[in-house]
């Protein structure tokens, strides 16, 4: 009997702990940046690097491109050259993309606007290059914000050394475009970094905050997390973990967190269709065309 007595006060004193950590954890923060789509806009369409499975990714013509087609956000990614210009660049180095070679960090600006942005873009698996020799360039981030000042766009900051984050900040801030850009970065130290330079941008979690508030869900835990972000991006599957779940979602939102899910290279119109019915915010996609059209938008 004093056992069954002490079980009953221990899950009382749970039950009661738990109802108080979740009372005293603070939601996301809400952003003026997500009251740009209606809730029956949901989910909206981020076109992956400007779509790179459409057009050459990263560059200015992806992204008038994915605009016009429909997307309601452009995702894109941010480091530097030698001389300290912003500009946008997946990888650290420019060989995967273009006709040059080398780090970014190492090419000048200069250097770098004569390289070909489309000279490797294939959709036949490089039997053929369409946009090659086509004046494709590598952008800056300046000309991006300046040639699209209202289209919602999505930063990841690629670079943590040398730290970008500080004049990202006040390019943001010289544009116009607190409201207007929603910043990541994988990196939780270039992340804070961010956050601190620019307070009022809102951002996702980091590869770090993600795996926080997942462990926590997968214990029944997920309500009491606080996070200090406004959206997450996770694939449904993570080593081979299944984290894209209703419940994760529900959680999430609980958190007045926006989920993201990347299905970057997603072909197959039933998966498309399955992510669309768990009700995620968002669907960044390489592909924006095939998820445009089975939105019927």
């Amino acid at each position: 009997m004093k056992l069954l007595i002490g079980l009953i006060v221990l899950v009382l004193v749970t039950i009661l702990c738990y109802g108080g950590l979740v009372a005293f954890a603070q939601p996301a923060p809400s952003h003026p940046y997500f009251s740009q789509w209606r809730a029956e806009r949901l989910p909206i369409v981020i076109a992956d690097r400007g779509g790179n499975g459409l057009w050459p990714e990263n560059t200015l013509y992806a992204f008038e491109r994915a605009a016009a087609m429909g997307v309601d956000m452009l995702g894109m990614d941010v480091r530097s050259t030698a001389d300290g210009v912003l500009v946008l660049m997946h990888d650290p180095v420019v060989d995967r993309t273009t006709d040059g070679v080398g780090p970014v960090t190492s090419i000048t600006l200069e250097e770098i606007r004569v390289l070909d942005a489309g000279h490797t873009w294939s959709s036949d698996g490089a039997m053929t290059f369409p946009f090659r020799g086509q004046a494709v360039t590598v952008p800056t981030v300046e000309e991006v914000f300046a040639a699209l000042p209202d289209f919602p766009m999505s930063v990841d900051i690629k670079q943590t050394e040398p730290r970008i984050t500080t004049p990202l900040c006040a390019l943001i801030r010289e544009y116009g475009m607190t409201e207007k850009v929603l910043v990541s970065s994988f990196n939780s130290h270039t992340l804070d970094q961010f956050q601190r330079a620019c307070p009022k941008v809102a951002t996702f979690g980091s590869n770090e905050d993600v795996r926080t508030f997942t462990v926590l869900n997968f214990v029944f835990l997920g309500a009491i997390y606080q996070p200090g972000f406004h959206a997450i991006k996770v694939s449904e599957y993570w080593k081979g973990m299944h984290i894209l779940t209703p419940l994760f979602l529900e959680t999430a939102k609980g958190r007045n967190m926006h989920v993201y899910v990347q299905m970057i290279d997603v072909d197959i119109e039933v998966e498309i269709q399955r992510m669309l019915a768990l009700g995620p915010d968002g669907i960044i996609t390489s592909y924006p065309d095939r998820v445009i059209d089975l939105l019927g938008r």
